[in-house]
């Protein structure tokens, strides 16, 4: 009869934990970093002055990741002498954003390489459990990595939110200050994009401490499995 530690072992790849969610956390790494690193927004403002001839109908500010938005500016009218002003956004958040996508690519590549180690190394892998403990200390790196940059990531969305809402660019704008002309902001950035990578990235954090029990198991699996019997 075959033992249940044999029996454990000789599952298929895809039934044997912690193997099983490999595939759920390469995808959902990509789904974070491609999110965050392949964003490009902008917004757009009016400035109609009192003298209609130097009126800026259309005002675009561009911005993307890694949101140095201090290196983001646009030239407004100053609506008098047809001269125009060079204003910079507010702000630097990309070491949040680039800590965010580094964690997702390090751990998309993680995943691959132990993708190739279970299925062409497995003794090699289960050798005096060397194998899952390596896993297990990489894995709980991961997950403590995931919460932190996610984190992170969230409070510099919230804050690249507020820096690029048009009302507060408005603000910084000179010829808005005078109430005899009129500012207006005719198109907000689209956040979607951003928000699911916020929310890709706690799901990875879900995904890599939910597998912390998997592999846990699986070390300590084989030392509490019935003797086999012929």
């Amino acid at each position: 009869m075959v033992s249940l530690k044999q029996g454990w072992l000789n599952l298929p790849f895809w039934l044997n934990l912690p193997h099983s969610p490999l595939l759920a956390r390469a995808i959902f790494a990509i789904c974070a970093f491609a999110t965050c690193g392949g964003y490009s927004g902008h917004l757009r403002v009016r400035v109609e002055c009192l003298d209609k001839s130097q009126s800026n109908l259309s005002i675009t500010v561009n911005f993307a990741y890694p949101f140095r938005l201090q290196q983001v500016h646009f030239q407004p009218t100053l609506c008098e002498g047809n001269r125009q002003e060079s204003i910079f956004l507010v702000g630097d958040y990309s070491s949040s954003a680039q800590f965010f996508v580094t964690v997702a690519v390090f751990a998309f590549l993680y995943s691959l390489m132990a993708t190739v180690v279970y299925i062409y190394y497995q003794n090699k892998y289960r050798e005096g459990n060397r194998g899952p403990l390596v896993d297990f200390v990489v894995t709980v790196l991961f997950a403590f990595m995931w919460l932190v940059s996610s984190c992170a990531w969230a409070k510099a969305l919230s804050d690249v939110k507020s820096a690029t809402d048009p009302t507060q660019v408005l603000l910084l704008i000179s010829a808005c200050r005078y109430p005899a002309n009129r500012c207006s902001a005719s198109h907000h950035p689209v956040w979607s994009e951003l928000n699911t990578s916020v929310v890709f990235g706690f799901v990875n954090f879900i995904l890599w401490t939910g597998n912390i029990w998997f592999i846990t198991f699986h070390i300590y699996f084989p030392l509490i499995y019935l003797p086999s019997q012929t």
